[in-house]
């Protein structure tokens, strides 16, 4: 079993980065071997008021078993002050960290203007650098005004994110190898 983890950043509900996650999620494919799970930060802030793992309710154990277990993470973000949440970093800061090394991570922002754009690049590949992850080559950032109604409208950011899709599907035929493989020797 191949399992899939969207995480998302916001801390407000409903939210565009949600959306955008699920909607990249499902883009991804419905293949039987693959299963999916959605961490949402705004769904954990009941239990992140906490100084360390030891601390952790089963709630947010739960939230880090599925995304150090994940053979795939698309994490999602909205941006404030040109960087992502401190709730997900808090998040992030509670995993062990060997947990990410090599897992394949797409990463998604979603902010109020292009000159945010840089985020991807000059805050979360660092973030996942930091675990060893491996980021995906595509990274996508979205203004606001490119997602109504939790769907995106814009045709170039549908083409960037069917590439991120694209990137995401690979990574995991190549686990799904790597497991395959594994289970013959």
């Amino acid at each position: 079993m191949l399992r899939i983890v969207g995480v998302t950043g916001s801390v407000s509900s409903p939210s565009r980065t949600r959306a955008v996650v699920e909607a990249t999620l499902a883009r991804i494919g419905d293949a039987p071997d693959v299963e999916r799970t959605l961490i949402d930060v705004a769904e954990l802030l009941p239990w992140l008021a906490i100084r360390c793992r030891d601390e952790a309710s089963p709630p947010i154990l739960h939230a880090l078993d599925a995304i150090e277990g994940a053979d795939l993470l698309i994490v999602g973000t909205p941006v404030y002050k040109g960087s992502y949440t401190g709730m997900l970093k808090h998040l992030f800061d509670l995993l062990n960290y060997p947990a990410l090394f090599k897992t394949p991570v797409g990463l998604i922002a979603v902010g109020g203007s292009d000159r945010h754009a840089l985020v991807i690049e000059h805050e979360l590949r660092p973030l996942f650098g930091f675990f060893g992850a491996k980021t995906l080559p595509t990274g996508i950032f979205l203004s606001d005004k490119t997602i109504e109604g939790g769907r995106v409208t814009d045709d170039a950011a549908n083409a960037r994110l069917d590439h991120l899709v694209g990137e995401a599907v690979h990574e995991l035929d190549l686990v799904r190898l790597r497991k395959a493989k594994a289970s013959t020797n």
